[in-house]
């Protein structure tokens, strides 16, 4: 039987990006007015809102590229201006078929004329300006006035632009606290991604400096995926604690591994279980995941689908002599793995380990024991990532009770971001010696 998954629809709330447009329009609007006629409101409209970008810099390029395209295709379109009383043809097919090619050879030109700047991105901006003058204004009683104000709407449209984009508040930049998210349930939404705000935001304040980064169960395989789109410049928190991953440098620069004598130890009472288990190793910042023989349907079926990402690495071998192993993974039926789980505890050599035991996802009535070092906690591993980072103060976020400095409800992936943003950067306050006057 085919589960059916129902789709909630979702509305959004209303970006900042939208209010900044609908803003930017208003302005158009107000200033086309003190221009008394001259101007045209539409192209400084058009202006506005291409230079609407999330981040601050793609504003500044965009209001470039338009800018430039405005200067190209209005220089071209006062040539034409000026060869255009040498058409003596005033009607007939003859002189559309001659005006028709010169203005294609003109588009030949101005194409050109931007791939030999390497300004390939102006080129469609150019050739609308163009169009704009030699088709639709070409018999207006001043064109070249025409061609003035048309360069003066764009300039405004980019200016109003590029104000309203880049104007903030005076606010402060924490840049002193390392903020920690957890990843599912708390950062990322019910599909595995993150929202178009959080995204855009994250990446602000990132970008502004703020020390970011997120604590997970995940390898770094599976985070590569969900934070894509995020400009991470702190190493992630990964494997429960058990390893710190810098994403940019893929290397991992801090790991509690479990000692070979301890490992040997494991491995033997797995044999003696029958249990489908992994190894994961960390060799030369890259992470081997050692498998054997199972008749096991999802063991194998795991193998298959994991293989193919590029930061995993699976070999079929025991674990060879000298290498130290980050965690073990043990899968099978919950009824078995509940059995396994307790036995392990009683073993001896468990008192140096952390075990855990969840549910395995995508695979009903399966679960998961994972044996780690006793040290792997996310406790520690932040506690070295603190003295990395050379960070003040900690705020971190997730969805256990008493544990986060902000607990997040299951649902609302904005949370996160929200809190940071108000931790991160609050308003500036006016210090006493600022409106302090004299007597």
């Amino acid at each position: 039987m085919t589960k059916v998954v129902k789709k909630k629809l979702v509305f959004p709330p209303i970006g900042m990006r939208i209010v900044k447009s609908a803003l930017g329009v208003f302005l158009c609007f107000l200033i086309d007015i003190f221009r008394n006629g001259d101007g045209i409101a539409f192209y400084s409209l058009l202006a506005v809102l291409w230079c609407m970008q999330d981040y601050k810099k793609d504003t500044f390029m965009q209001a470039k590229q338009r800018l430039l395209g405005t200067v190209i295709g209005a220089i071209y379109g006062l040539i034409i201006l000026l060869l255009r009383p040498g058409f003596h043809l005033d009607s007939g097919i003859l002189f559309e078929l001659l005006w028709g090619l010169l203005i294609s050879v003109f588009i030949v030109i101005i194409l050109y004329h931007t791939v030999v700047i390497n300004r390939r991105q102006a080129s469609y901006f150019s050739c609308v300006v163009f169009l704009s003058i030699v088709v639709n204004h070409l018999t207006d009683a001043n064109p070249f006035l025409f061609v003035w104000n048309r360069f003066l709407d764009t300039v405004i449209g980019l200016a109003i632009g590029v104000f309203v984009n880049c104007f903030s508040l005076p606010r402060e930049h924490r840049n002193d606290i390392l903020f920690v998210s957890g990843l599912d349930d708390t950062l990322l939404s019910e599909d595995d991604n993150l929202s178009g705000y959080s995204r855009v935001e994250l990446n602000r304040m990132i970008e502004n400096g703020a020390k970011f980064t997120v604590s997970t169960m995940r390898t770094p395989a599976s985070l590569m995926d969900p934070l894509r789109d995020i400009h991470l410049k702190l190493p992630v928190i990964v494997m429960d604690g058990a390893a710190l991953y810098d994403i940019s440098e893929k290397r991992y620069l801090h790991e509690y591994v479990i000692s070979h004598e301890c490992s040997q130890n494991v491995i033997s009472f797995l044999k003696q279980q029958q249990c489908s288990y992994f190894t994961n190793v960390i060799v030369d910042d890259l992470l081997v995941i050692y498998y054997q023989e199972s008749q096991d349907f999802v063991y194998q079926d795991m193998i298959h689908r994991l293989r193919t990402s590029p930061y995993r690495n699976y070999v079929k071998r025991p674990l060879p002599t000298g290498e130290q192993v980050v965690y073990f993974m043990v899968i099978g039926e919950k009824a078995d793995m509940e059995q396994v789980y307790e036995k392990l505890l009683e073993q001896s050599f468990c008192d140096g380990l952390k075990v855990v035991m969840m549910g395995l996802d995508g695979y009903s009535g399966y679960s998961y024991i994972k044996i780690y070092n006793h040290n792997a906690t996310r406790e520690n591993m932040l506690s070295y990532l603190r003295k990395y980072v050379d960070a003040n103060e900690v705020v971190t976020f997730g969805t256990i009770k008493g544990r986060y400095t902000h607990l997040i409800e299951s649902g609302d992936s904005n949370q996160v971001v929200r809190l940071m943003k108000k931790r991160y950067e609050p308003l500036k306050r006016w210090r006493k010696s600022n409106y302090e006057g004299t007597e």
